[in-house]
């Protein structure tokens, strides 16, 4: 398998993360940001979570600024759609979609996996590619109890240094999730594992997309 960069250390890559929960955008692309960061490339990230509220939207402030410290700049924005109630929720979520894209023009997009079980992150995808029609799309996954994860086509090893901090930072950030069956570090390590197996990562480890329209030049 020949690999390619996404960007080289110097390079100027801008980066719109979507995420309809506090934690999903760290658990699906956490490790991939950071290595970007540590190999040197000037990270520009518009970072947003759709379901704030209480303590939720705390956890997702700080660790989103954990996750960007040497990112080249960073704008964090937490919505307040209702949790769980996306499909319902979607016109509202469609207009601040619009809005969205008038101010910004990323090159690349990370999103929900468009065949999640859970219907916000699944309203979240739908929107993603609804609105943003001229952008590179990249989906990533979230383990979960529904056991949906399917087959990626795009890989991106990381290092075990670069894991572990991804899951020290989940850790330490996401006190309200500690209590779920499915939220630890065995958990996170384990897919990356995974992932690391199906690429044959130098480190054995990768974060893993799903690549609908990949545009090489």
């Amino acid at each position: 398998m020949k690999a390619m960069q996404l960007a080289r250390p110097g390079d100027r890559l801008s980066v719109l993360c979507l995420g309809a929960h506090s934690d999903d955008i760290e658990i699906g692309a956490g490790a991939m940001l950071l290595g970007l960061i540590e190999r040197g490339v000037h990270l520009d990230v518009r970072w947003c979570v759709l379901s704030g509220g209480s303590v939720r939207d705390d956890e997702a402030r700080k660790s989103a600024a954990d996750f960007l410290a040497g990112a080249a700049s960073a704008e964090i924005e937490i919505k307040s759609f209702r949790d769980g109630f996306f499909p319902q929720q979607g016109e509202a979520i469609k207009q601040w979609f619009e809005e969205l894209k008038a101010r910004i023009n990323p090159d690349l997009i990370l999103t929900h996996r468009r065949d999640d079980a859970h219907q916000d992150h699944r309203q979240v995808c739908g929107l993603t590619w609804n609105t943003f029609r001229d952008h590179q799309i990249l989906e990533y996954e979230i383990p979960k109890w529904d056991g949906d994860i399917g087959q990626p086509n795009v890989y991106v090893p990381v290092s075990s240094a670069v894991l572990e901090r991804k899951i020290e930072l989940l850790m330490k950030h996401f006190g309200s999730q500690r209590s779920k069956q499915w939220f630890d570090d065995e958990t996170f390590r384990g897919l990356a594992r995974i992932r690391g197996m199906e690429c044959r990562a130098p480190e054995r480890y990768a974060e893993a997309f799903f690549g609908r329209k990949v545009a090489l030049i």
